[in-house]
């Protein structure tokens, strides 16, 4: 899916994933977020986590996005939520934001529901790691497979069954990573429809609205597809994350 149809879907949205608002407030208190902290946001969207945590948690940090519409509703949120001072937002590519920061020791790095930034997780965490100082740690937001999916579920859903892991498998492609699961905030059915289904008015709205957009057949059908795909597999054999991971101790041995 294109940036813009994400930005015509997701319009009334503030959380660009599937959490929930108890959800969203959940990770940061799972995360042990203190006054004063630094968290990088890599791929931000409208930047709720990073503008939230900031209000809640009195952090500070930097988001990073490729949408323009998106910036421009994070600093509106900023500035609602009285913390412009303590976040700030740039427009580029994510993953050439973060090899700028290399070296900047941000308490947190986070990327949520977005590792295309990085060709998929291994490399998302490779890009993440060099920004995060020692002893920080990362948020990552991936989606996982509940249960074997079948065959034909791959070409409604649009990727293939290598894209993601079971948790188990997850488990495995972050510890190949050199990283440690410490903690985690799962999305659930109600989560993903909260996400899902709520694009679904807005992108029939802007449809209503625009009947003679060139965009009109191509939405359309994305709209037809995400319903379809969602109902018919996505809601019963996708799942998502977000994982709080930091670097694996070095054990010496006796």
């Amino acid at each position: 899916m294109s940036l813009r149809y994400h930005e015509i879907a997701e319009a009334n949205h503030r959380i660009l994933n599937p959490l929930t608002d108890p959800k969203l407030d959940l990770l940061g208190q799972v995360t042990r977020l203190r006054p004063g902290m630094r968290l990088l946001d890599l791929a931000c969207g409208k930047g709720e986590m990073l503008c939230r945590w900031a209000r809640d948690h009195g952090i500070e940090g930097v988001g990073v996005d490729l949408s323009e519409v998106f910036l421009t509703a994070a600093g509106e949120r900023a500035a609602e939520l009285g913390v412009g001072e303590r976040v700030r937002f740039e427009r580029g590519e994510a993953a050439a934001f973060a090899k700028e920061q290399a070296g900047s020791g941000y308490d947190v790095v986070s990327c949520l529901g977005a590792t295309w930034i990085g060709d998929g997780l291994r490399g998302t965490i490779e890009l993440m790691l060099p920004a995060l100082r020692e002893g920080g740690v990362l948020l990552v937001g991936e989606p996982y497979w509940i249960s074997e999916p079948p065959r034909e579920a791959f070409d409604v859903l649009g990727f293939g069954r290598e894209e993601f892991g079971t948790l188990g498998e997850t488990l495995e492609r972050l510890e190949s990573c050199g990283v440690e699961l410490v903690e985690m905030v799962m999305a659930d059915h109600d989560s993903w429809d909260r996400y899902m289904a709520s694009q679904w008015w807005t992108l029939s709205d802007w449809l209503a609205a625009n009947p003679g957009d060139a965009e009109a057949a191509e939405i359309r059908a994305f709209l037809d597809r995400s319903r379809r795909s969602h109902l018919m597999y996505g809601r019963q054999y996708l799942g998502s994350g977000v994982f709080v991971l930091r670097r694996q101790a070095v054990v010496s041995s006796p």
